[in-house]
């Protein structure tokens, strides 16, 4: 059997893969790098869980670590002006969160070696704003992204309540002296 280490340290040392950790995500303290590896352990825990194969326990983790592989920071002026050069259907068709799936998918089946079951679940993460998923891979995956991130985005508003918190307390708390 083995273990999510050995199955991903490939992937985790490769230096385009470490630059993930600059790219913020989810907002918070969260980066791109943080949220592939919690989906990658997220999606082998649960492939465990469901008792897959162990060769689709691999895939799927593997792919779940490459899910967010595409290379370029969505949140960066360079993107807006990108984004610009579109209007109507054709802008909404061209957003992030429809086509960043397939970029990471051809990306990353580029740099590491990847079966078309992985490279579908990567296109597919997004769903339902991404194709069907068509593979138990891309199910997971896609489990595994949306508990992962809908952790982070909870852990995010928190943040933000605490901040906005802080700066309330002392203002009841000069108003009753």
């Amino acid at each position: 059997m083995e273990s999510f280490h050995e199955m991903t340290a490939d992937i985790t040392s490769h230096p385009l893969f470490l630059q993930l950790r600059a790219y913020p995500h989810h907002g918070g303290e969260n980066s791109l790098y943080i949220h592939s590896v919690s989906t990658a352990r997220c999606a082998y825990r649960l492939a465990r869980r469901f008792h897959m194969r162990e060769e689709r326990i691999r895939a799927v983790t593997r792919a779940a670590l490459l899910h967010d592989f595409f290379g370029y920071d969505w949140q960066s002026e360079r993107h807006r002006r990108f984004m610009r050069r579109y209007s109507g259907w054709r802008r909404i068709k061209h957003m992030h969160a429809f086509i960043h799936g397939a970029h990471a998918a051809r990306r990353a089946g580029r740099m590491f070696d990847l079966d078309q079951r992985q490279r579908q679940a990567i296109t597919s993460h997004m769903f339902p704003l991404a194709p069907w998923p068509q593979t138990s891979e891309a199910w997971v995956l896609t489990l595994a992204d949306k508990l992962v991130a809908s952790r982070e985005v909870g852990e995010t508003v928190c943040w933000h309540m605490l901040g906005w918190y802080r700066k309330l307390i002392p203002a009841a708390h000069a108003r009753r002296q």
